[in-house]
């Protein structure tokens, strides 16, 4: 077994308890907070949109829609990395980087969260499949894995325009945890990228 392994999830296990879908979660907060980059490069090509978007936050499974970074060992079990955590619960980081890369194209009137209370022409709905490091039996590198659906809502009528799924998975480049959290940084950006890319070619302005 590889030392992140060693380190991060089995000498957790002597210090804390398993959980009831177990998991190791620390009896204190962790200290080590790791954040995620939204995109800056996009397709030459992406149009220009005359359009505002909300971006809702993802639904996530219970073992995912969490602070801890997941790890899966098997098929059947999610633990994760002790003494470690996502700035944000993994769902709400991913809206907020979607935002962000949006913010970024310069190729929309506008984009926020719907707390924000924007007025939109769609919203962009999502289902946050996986997002987790998986280790298969136990040996060599950790692969991130990332899959986001998605669906392209136009207001007021609530009409579903189309649907797609973005997914990839990066092996990190060593054991350590910054290792598995660059993968995870590879594997978001291009669903990020992927999802801006699909948004905006899909997405035509309702009529009035």
């Amino acid at each position: 077994m590889n030392n992140i392994t060693r380190r991060s999830i089995l000498l957790a296990g002597a210090a804390v308890p398993l959980s009831a879908c177990g998991g190791l979660i620390p009896q204190t907060p962790p200290s080590n907070l790791y954040s995620l980059s939204p995109k800056t490069t996009f397709v030459e090509t992406l149009p220009r949109v005359d359009w505002q978007l909300v971006v809702e936050e993802p639904f996530a499974a219970g073992g995912l829609d969490t602070h801890k970074i997941a790890i899966f060992t098997n098929p059947y079990e999610v633990k994760y990395y002790a003494e470690a955590r996502w700035s944000e619960r993994a769902p709400r980081m991913v809206q907020t980087l979607l935002v962000e890369s949006f913010e970024n194209t310069g190729k929309i009137v506008a984009v926020g969260r719907q707390s924000v209370g924007l007025r939109s022409d769609f919203n962009l709905k999502g289902e946050l499949r996986e997002f987790q490091a998986e280790l298969k039996d136990g040996n060599g590198l950790p692969e991130a894995h990332v899959a986001l659906q998605v669906k392209l809502v136009a207001q007021p009528r609530q009409q579903i325009v189309a649907a797609a799924t973005f997914s990839q998975r990066v092996k990190a480049k060593n054991a350590s945890l910054l290792g598995v959290v660059a993968a995870f940084d590879e594997a978001l950006g291009y669903v990020l990228r992927e999802t801006v890319q699909w948004t905006l070619m899909t997405g035509k302005k309702p009529a009035a």
